[in-house]
Formats: C-alpha cells, structure tokens, sequence
C-alpha cells in the first residue's frame, strides 16, 4: 500500500519519497485515515514503528490548503516530553512539508526566549513544544490558542513519568473546546488511560503491538562481567569489531565524563550526552552523531526518546536502566522502520533484579554470550521468567510469639 493512498497532497508524498519511505508502517496505515477522518485518537505504539509521520503527515495534509494565520496564533500544538524530541519532530515537520507553504517550530526551554518570540509573532502552522516553555510564553502572552485545531500529546507515557500531568492540564485548560485530539504513546499504561479520559473525549483506540515488545528484527543479547572491568570490554569489543557508530547508555552524569575519560586514555574518542551539557552543545553533538561524524555517543536516559537516526547498528546498556520499560525505550533507537540493529548489555552481579524485571517485562529471556578473555568472576543465576531475586521477596510474617 503505497503513501498515495491516503489521499495525501501530491508534494507530500513527494517529499516522503524521497526520504525512502516506500511503505506506510502499520500504525501509519491505521492512524493516518483516522486523523484525516477528523477522529479524536489514542495510538499505542513500539518506539521506532514510525509514530512521529502517523500525526505529521495528516497535519500537513489537512493545513496544506490556504489560511492566513493572525499575528501570535497557531493551528497545531505538538506537545513534547523533551528538547531532543521537539527538535526532531520539528525536523520531521519540515522534511514532510518542505514542498508546502507551511510554518512550523520547535520551542523548548534552557534557550533564550526572545528568538522564539520573534519567531511566533507572524503565527505558526504546527508548533512543537515542550510543556514548561510553552506556559512561560503563554503567560507572557506570546501566543495565544484561539485558533488551534488540533492538539498532539507526544510520548504520552515519558510525559507523566517526568512529571508533566499538572503543566499538561494547565495548558488543555486554555484550549479551545472544538478540536481535534491525538494521544500517541509507546504504552497505555493505566496513567495514560486516565490523562487520555481527561484530555480527550469519544477517541479511537490503535494499539499495533502487545505493550512492552521490542521490534523483531532487534538482535539482542547480554554479557555477564564483572563491574570494574567494564570499560576494558567496551574498549575491546569497539576496537576488535571496529564499530562505526553505538549509542551507550549510562545511568549518571558522572559515570558519562568518567567513561569518555576511559575510552580517551585508549585512543577511543567519544562524547557525553547529558542533561548536565547545554542545549547548544546537545544539539551539536546530536547533529554530529547522526551525520556520522561522531561514532560514540555515551548518553544518560534523556537520550532514550528524541534520537531518531538512520541504520544506527547498535546500542550498548553500559548499565541497565532502573526501570524495566526504559530498556525497551533505550534499545528501540535501533532497529528502527524495519531496519537491522544490535542491543548489547553488561550485567554484572548487582544489575541482576533489573534483569529479572526486564525479561518479565519482554515475557522472554535475552540470550547470554560470553566474550573470550572478560568472563565474569562473580556470575549471576540463569535466567528463569518470573524469577523473583531474594531481595525483591516480601518479608515473611513472624508468626506471634507463644504466651508463657
């Protein structure tokens, strides 16, 4: 089923072409002509099944006839969890629309306002935003809502896990009545439902995958090593295998400057990507990574959602994450579109409860493989689902003591 299909605006497909997109993915064959339909909808769907084009492109299809936008107004709001994710949405906006004579934005915070000011003042066709930056300048009345048509909930599931509930009903408070909603997540978790009950009234529901899956053609597996030689084997195994490119994820700031450093001292160069870096230097290494000129990118979990690159081969859990979900999150960077992609994890002996929650959570066991000369001295049990480790185990009740 080719893009035309749809009924989309020859300069869209155009455009779509272009970039190689040959065949709508499945979310995209059932959100994108309900949307066009007018529908109210809630999509739940695996990171890296092609969500972000599911809303976009009925969005330009439907503005793609002539308005004249009144100074401060916009016609779509996309909110946002991240910077990252605004900017890349943004991209996406003007890569589908580039033939159009549309506007669009990405406006986000921890830069200066008054570009972004400037730049609303004319009015803008879909706006990009994350929630706090957005309010800043609806207080400040840099824009205003009474000509919006649709509202996009992004990532609904990173939103509330950051905390972002109360900015969110804030903002659907200054909405106005009659519009379209689209709600697009990776789970619907019960959170979701209820900010979906709140936000968003008579929706159709699409759910493409079982909550929690990890794309088929993903290879994953996992290597048990000993905490303190981790960064050898991370050395050894991108000097051995000459990798071109990976995105390792690492749980602190500190462990990210600690291991650049690492990897510094044996002739490997990489860069940390963290929340500590500012926004200007997160875009340029962002920029630098998926050009190609930047092999290796250590990242915190801020990177997890927002980084959308092209035939990315791989992603190393340097530590796996503290929430199981993230795991699926981190890895969906590749393998994305129906691409090939490899996920690598270290486990060491701590990290072995989080295994335990990620592999219940996937509903099956990633295959272990051993790298000659790094096996672990203190090993960890064999996967079993539904293994509980002791320490994860409710307490016993003491049975009361006998009177005397």
């Amino acid at each position: 089923m080719p893009f035309s299909k749809f009924g989309l605006n020859k300069l869209i497909t155009q455009a779509v072409a272009e970039l190689g997109y040959e065949q709508p993915t499945p979310i995209q064959q059932k959100a994108i002509p309900a949307i066009l339909s007018g529908k109210n909808l809630i999509a739940a769907a695996q990171t890296g099944t092609g969500k972000t084009a599911s809303f976009v492109l009925p969005l330009l299809q439907m503005f793609s006839h002539k308005h004249t936008l009144r100074a401060k107004r916009i016609r779509a709001l996309i909110l946002t969890p991240t910077r990252e994710l605004a900017v890349q949405v943004a991209e996406n906006v003007e890569q589908y629309g580039k033939n159009l004579h549309l506007t669009s934005m990405a406006m986000y915070g921890g830069v200066d306002m008054e570009p972004q000011k400037q730049r609303l003042i004319e009015g803008v066709d879909i706006l990009v935003a994350t929630p706090g930056r957005l309010l800043d300048m609806a207080h400040q009345r840099a824009l205003h809502f009474d000509e919006l048509e649709v509202l996009v909930i992004d990532e609904a599931d990173r939103m509330l896990d950051m905390g972002f509930v109360n900015d969110i009903n804030k903002i659907i408070e200054r909405l106005p009545q009659e519009r379209q909603n689209l709600l697009f997540s990776a789970t619907l978790s019960s959170q979701v439902r209820f900010l979906a009950k709140t936000a968003i009234n008579y929706a159709m529901e699409i759910s493409i995958e079982p909550e929690h899956t990890t794309a088929q053609q993903i290879d994953q597996w996992l290597t048990v090593v000993d905490k303190d030689v981790k960064s050898a084997l991370l050395s050894h195994m991108i000097i051995e295998n000459d990798w071109k490119q990976a995105l390792i994820f690492i749980e602190t700031k500190r462990g990210a400057a600690k291991l650049v450093s690492q990897l510094e001292k044996r002739g490997i160069k990489a860069e940390s990507f963290h929340s500590g870096r500012s926004q200007a230097m997160r875009e340029q290494l962002l920029a630098e990574f998926k050009a190609g000129d930047l092999g290796l990118l250590v990242a915190t979990g801020v990177a997890s959602r927002g980084i959308d690159i092209d035939d990315l081969d791989r992603v190393v859990n340097y530590d796996l994450p503290e929430e199981a979900a993230d795991y699926v999150h981190r890895i969906g960077r590749t393998g994305r579109a129906g691409a090939a992609g490899e996920a690598i994890s270290f486990v060491s002996r701590d990290d072995f409860r989080n295994l335990c929650a990620i592999e219940q959570l996937l509903d099956h066991v990633i295959d272990r493989k051993e790298v000659e000369g790094f096996e672990a001295k203190v090993g960890i049990p064999e996967s079993i689902l539904g293994y509980v480790p002791k320490r994860s185990q409710p307490p016993r009740r003491r049975r009361p003591a006998k009177k005397k």
